[in-house]
């Protein structure tokens, strides 16, 4: 039974050491907004379920004293732990999610309700009828099972609601893939303690499927902050550079390579007439719709945000005619999508592009160059466009 507790413990604390990692390299950082502290007290609510969990071995291999008392303490420790993880996460999504009521505190109240009150009716079950608890054999039962997982489903249930709601109002499929995603994690991780206590209650399956789960989303986020833009959600200047630094990324057989540079026309007027916040949205505007116009096209694009109003496309078609078919749906959804917003402005832009010469010196810098240059000529053709209609 010795052998049994260390492989167990075992586990749980390299589980607690890799999560204890995570948190440290997170409070050391310079990112101290709400969803990142948030995300660190779910950290947290793991670490110390680990060892929660580990003290629990213990006690169900005959290593610490065995008694109905530390029985149910352990089991309690798992539950409160268990459920607090579950909470904390509901706080994260609230906190990604920007979800106005969040830090109220008579809400924040009615959240810890079921919490609580499950708490009261677990010690009253106890000093009342403990064997509907803990058996004959020092066991927990099938109704401590229920409390195990009753209030946890209930934030999990509440999490998901919300991020499905949130990923119905996105367009751009990525935004709608993070809301499921983050909503749906949870239930990924109770599934994991599901199988541990109804298939291999002698494994810490459910230490693994967090430590998994928890790392794969750790991962996905260092990399979703070293690579993309916080607003657009487009790849940033950094990750253009990554990408043009492999020629694999530039040349593809079968298939041309242009690289296109846009931006806003008139931006600074949107500023300074509606607000930095309106000029945020604008931008928004313009890479959902590059994102949207993206996917209805089968090449490979890269997306990036280059600076300020500044967008940059590494385009593969495999004729020039998708390239300009291209554009021109840009401009069209452009369009189509500010009436849809009711936007006070109908934006435009300026789009230069030029192909890639394989045997040039420098040969995306240039070309990047030529298409800035082509983008200003776009734009004064646009702007005399516009001023010629407005004349008529």
């Amino acid at each position: 039974m010795s052998e049994y507790f260390i492989y167990y413990a075992s586990f749980n604390i390299v589980g607690a050491i890799i999560f204890g990692i995570m948190l440290t390299h997170d409070r050391r950082g310079i990112d101290k907004q709400e969803k990142q502290l948030k995300y660190d007290q779910a950290l947290i609510a793991f670490l110390l379920y680990f060892v929660s969990d580990a003290i629990w071995a213990g006690v169900d291999s005959g290593v610490f004293p065995a008694n109905s008392f530390t029985i149910l303490a352990t089991d309690l420790s798992n539950y409160i732990l268990m459920t607090a993880i579950t909470y904390t996460w509901m706080q994260y999504v609230m906190a990604v999610e920007q979800v106005p009521i969040r830090n109220n505190k008579k809400h924040q109240w009615i959240l810890t309700v079921p919490f609580i009150l499950s708490i009261i009716a677990l010690i009253i079950t106890y000093l009342v009828a403990p064997g509907l608890l803990i058996d004959e054999n020092m066991k927990t039962t099938k109704m401590f099972d229920a409390f195990l997982v009753i209030v946890p489903y209930i934030y999990i249930i509440a999490v998901i609601v919300r991020s499905v709601k949130e990923a119905k109002k996105e367009d751009n499929p990525s935004e709608k893939k993070r809301h499921l995603y983050i909503g749906f994690f949870p239930l990924m991780v109770v599934a994991g303690g599901l199988a541990q206590m109804i298939l291999m209650p002698a494994l810490p399956v459910f230490c693994f499927a967090s430590t998994i789960l928890m790392l794969i989303f750790y991962i996905q986020s260092i990399e979703s902050q070293i690579s993309t833009d916080p607003l657009t959600k487009l790849n940033n200047r950094g990750q253009l550079v990554r990408y043009a630094s492999q020629e694999s990324n530039l040349w593809m057989d079968g298939h041309s390579t242009y690289v296109m540079m846009m931006d806003i026309n008139d931006f600074k007027k949107i500023n300074d007439t509606y607000g930095h916040a309106e000029g945020d949205k604008a931008l928004v505007i313009l890479s959902d719709t590059l994102t949207t116009v993206a996917k209805s096209y089968c090449f490979p694009i890269f997306l990036g945000r280059y600076g300020g109003d500044e967008f940059v496309l590494i385009v593969h078609p495999t004729a020039k005619t998708e390239l300009e078919d291209m554009i021109r749906n840009i401009r069209s959804e452009i369009r189509k999508k500010c009436e849809k917003e009711n936007k006070p402005y109908i934006l435009s832009v300026g789009i230069g592009y030029d192909e890639l010469q394989k045997n040039e010196q420098d040969a995306f810098a240039k070309s990047m160059k030529r298409a800035d240059d082509k983008m200003y000529e776009d734009k004064e053709r646009v702007k005399q466009s516009e001023n010629a209609d407005a004349d008529h």
